[in-house]
């Protein structure tokens, strides 16, 4: 009898102490490092091709918003975008970021190269990718704002010069530890750093390029561009969608590990939260534009996703999920309204870019301290101003240069035909009289 009560109570006795730490060490990562090494990197990698895949959703929903006439140049910008953004960013971009020294403004104009150590928790290459897309959007969100009148290799020159310098800088000053850092700013996953980046760059873009001919009536009122006003609204859509599927990976990687049970619990909150905000954003878009204009507008909600998920990514985690949906709602709101703003400037802003990137951005890192004890909003607001006056003013400066160089703007001749066949000499699709 006895030895079967210590058969029974030796193996009892080591369950209830291996339950008893696991309770009390849960939050404790309990892997080894190479294996989270492992994790951290498949995150990156994992997230990295999430956020890649966001530059199909930017080129479906562009393509989509632009009439029929102009649908290749768009496919060629949103290719040719990616595959510069990924090239500069190896040769001086990932190091002007990162290579800035503590509390700096500026890192090194030196080629990446990969240094990857089991200590760091992640591989650099891994690193490095994840980044590049990051990069890469920033990039795509001015392609959108400011279609069907820009040349394409002035397009690309820019891109060049925001994915090469301009974003790397800003980037740098938060996530590379620079100045924004040491005063304590906070962007999760990029609402100012990435999408109102890309929005004050658009804005300064538009605003030198001018609007498409026809766009404003004479009194200063926006009428559809014809022969179509938007060349496919289900390929919008579509693009919404895979932009919604990407904004997983772009703040859930964010987290940067994975290899705890915190990380792991930190992503799934960051997920529903991310979702919600976008829920948040359609919905709040849908009744403002029913209640106010008559109608339900489909592009308006499609956009308003966009921008519910601009203003959660600044602080993804951190919200309960009523917050999250409030946060998105507002940022949906803000895409309304906001679009009401740049047509009474006459300003032209093909697919919506700058209210649902900038100023939902801008909203979005601003209301952080309210549920990050951790962020000021002194803090917050000298960020938001610092980026987007810098980005918008050194993109001005750079747009008004080519400008005067060589020219932006395609001619009235060139718009009329269509800037598919002025630029590429590739149809997209068959136009029947």
């Amino acid at each position: 009898m006895t030895k079967i009560i210590k058969k029974i109570s030796v193996p009892l006795i080591s369950l209830l102490l291996l339950l008893n730490m696991s309770s009390a060490g849960i939050a404790e990562t309990t892997v080894s490092s190479e294996v989270g090494f492992i994790f951290n990197t498949l995150l990156f990698l994992i997230c990295g091709f999430l956020v890649m895949f966001m530059a199909a959703g930017f080129a479906m929903l562009e393509s989509g918003m632009v009439t029929s006439k102009s649908v290749s140049v768009i496919c060629a910008k949103n290719i040719g975008l990616y595959a510069i953004s990924g090239i500069m960013f190896w040769l001086v971009g990932y190091n002007l970021a990162y290579g800035i020294p503590e509390g700096g403004y500026i890192g090194n104009f030196i080629p990446w190269t990969d240094a990857s150590a089991l200590e760091t928790g992640y591989s650099d290459g891994s690193d490095w990718f994840f980044q590049m897309v990051f990069c890469a959007t920033t990039v795509s969100i001015c392609s959108g704002a400011m279609a069907e009148r820009i040349k394409l290799w002035p397009f690309f020159l820019f891109a060049a010069i925001l994915s090469g310098v301009i974003y790397p800088i800003v980037m740098g000053w938060q996530w590379g530890g620079g100045w924004l850092a040491s005063i304590g700013f906070s962007d999760f996953a990029g609402s100012t750093l990435v999408h109102s980046t890309g929005g004050a760059a658009a804005l300064a873009g538009i605003i030198i390029l001018g609007p498409r001919f026809g766009r404003f009536d004479s009194k200063g009122n926006p009428k559809a561009i014809q022969p179509f006003a938007a060349s496919s609204i289900p390929l919008v859509t579509i693009g919404v969608f895979v932009l919604w599927l990407g904004w997983f990976g772009f703040n859930g990687g964010s987290q940067l590990a994975i290899g705890s049970f915190t990380d792991a619990v930190a992503i799934s909150t960051i997920f529903i939260n991310t979702n919600l905000a976008a829920c948040g954003g359609v919905l709040a878009a849908a009744v403002i534009t029913r209640l106010l204009f008559g109608k339900t507008d489909v592009v308006q909600m499609l956009n308003g996703a966009i921008g519910g998920l601009v203003a959660i990514t600044a602080e993804p985690l951190a919200p309960s999920p009523l917050a999250a949906i409030l946060i998105g709602a507002m940022g949906g709101a803000i895409v309304v309204f906001g679009t009401k703003l740049l047509f009474s400037f006459k300003l032209d802003d093909v697919v919506g870019a700058i209210p649902a990137h900038m100023f939902a951005g801008i909203f979005g890192t601003l209301v952080v301290p309210m549920t990050n004890a951790d962020a000021t909003f002194n803090a917050q607001l000298i960020g938001v101003l610092s980026i987007n006056i810098f980005v918008f003013i050194v993109a001005y400066i750079v747009w008004s240069i080519m400008n005067s160089l060589f020219g932006i703007r395609l001619s009235k001749e060139a718009q009329a035909k269509g800037t598919d066949v002025t630029e590429t000499g590739v149809i997209a699709y068959a136009i029947r009289d």
